[in-house]
């Protein structure tokens, strides 16, 4: 269908403004660009994320049999194609959202502003709904196996704060739940790479309780909203998925790596693509995942970066390699971890010698290995796409 000539209406701007001409670029657009492209520096943690309360002090390989009220929820759990790598991908994402690196630069837990440390619980619970499709409970953030469940997350092991509707109290009268509920208590330390996720049935004892200053006599143990921290006589109550403490939450490269290769990379004196190049100097070995390229870069299309890296770093004997064409049959070959989408891995490359036992590829022609500390830089082959 084509084009009227003329729209069937009138467009009138007040005296005091112009007609926008062709080809404007609106407010809005402007006022993104003012804060894009522009490199932020942030300090690096002198805390840890979160802590492990010493009752609540959990370990890997725990066998524990499932009260029979949580026994759905496992078996759901069980049931889920890769349930426990989806997880764990969903808590990584969660703080990702919120770093926001691309734009703000920012690369750990503790450069967040208060109010989005408290979002953190909030971005968990979107992000495991949308990646499990929970619908709805009826009272509770979900329902699985058909009962309502609440969705709970702390960045301290124990800290989980439970309101009044979780729970049976005749004391709370209109406020008190419908039943004592089930909850999925989450936690995760980024700056150990530990998480764990849990399954409780809240109740009124469960809970904690304090002495009242005056009399002895123990009362219920409010924060400000009304809401109570699980009891440290609960922490062997929690039924821990997939066997407890998990020491695997995808890693956070800038975070974990060394000060001086951080500041290296993450030079004020760089620009964006010079930081992805040295990037891809100091993290070779190791796979590097795109919010890494976007937070070292600070710029839109920062993908792109990684592949005009490829052309600075090969003369230096260095390629990159990605998800597609040949970079995961020579990462393979050369005994690398190898990228999927939306990844990247880094290795200086040296002729391989004759008669050598490391792994090699051949690239136009010419044998290749991983360069040893003692190999000379040897200009790489540009084109790495085919194997020949």
């Amino acid at each position: 269908m084509s084009e009227p000539d003329s729209l069937p209406f009138d467009i009138a701007f007040p005296p005091s403004v112009e007609a926008p001409e062709a080809g404007f670029q609106d407010s809005r657009a402007r006022a993104i660009r003012r804060r894009r492209n522009t490199f932020r520096e942030h300090p690096a943690p002198t805390q840890p994320m979160g802590k492990m309360l010493r009752a609540w002090t959990l370990h890997s390989g725990l066998d524990q049999e499932a009260p029979a009220e949580l026994t759905p929820f496992v078996d759901w759990f069980e049931k889920e194609p890769e349930a426990r790598e989806r997880f764990r991908w969903a808590l990584r994402d969660s703080l990702d959202e919120l770093l926001d690196g691309q734009r703000t630069g920012r690369w750990a837990y503790q450069h967040l502003s208060k109010t989005e440390k408290t979002y953190l619980g909030t971005a968990v619970e979107v992000n495991l709904t949308k990646e499990f499709e929970f619908p709805n409970g009826e009272h509770l953030d979900w329902r699985i196996a058909g009962i309502d469940i609440d969705c709970k997350f702390s960045k301290d092991l124990g800290g989980w704060e439970i309101p009044m509707e979780m729970y049976l109290c005749v004391d709370h009268g209109g406020r008190q739940g419908k039943a004592d509920h089930p909850a999925l208590l989450t936690w995760f330390d980024d700056t150990t790479n530990q998480w764990a996720a849990g399954l409780v049935t809240v109740t009124d004892d469960r809970l904690w309780w304090r002495s009242d200053k005056t009399t002895g006599a123990l009362i219920r143990g409010y924060n400000r909203d009304n809401k109570r921290r699980l009891a440290d006589t609960s922490a062997g109550i929690v039924f821990w998925l997939w066997g407890g403490l998990q020491v695997d939450l995808p890693h956070n490269l800038l975070l974990n790596l060394d000060m001086d290769a951080r500041g290296r990379i993450l030079s004020p004196n760089l620009s964006g693509q010079k930081r992805v190049d040295q990037l891809f100097r100091e993290v070779q070995g190791s796979i590097v995942g795109r919010e890494t390229v976007l937070t070292v870069a600070q710029q839109d299309d920062a993908p792109k970066r990684v592949r005009d890296a490829r052309k600075a770093l090969g003369p230096e004997g260095i390629v990159i390699l990605g998800h597609q064409d040949a970079h995961p049959t020579i990462a393979a070959a050369l005994g690398l971890p190898v990228p999927v989408k939306g990844e990247w891995i880094a290795v200086r490359l040296a002729p391989a010698s004759e008669g050598s036992s490391l792994p090699f590829v051949t690239v136009q022609g010419r044998p290749w290995a991983v360069a040893g500390d003692n190999d000379p830089p040897v200009a790489a082959p540009m084109d790495y796409r085919r194997l020949n």
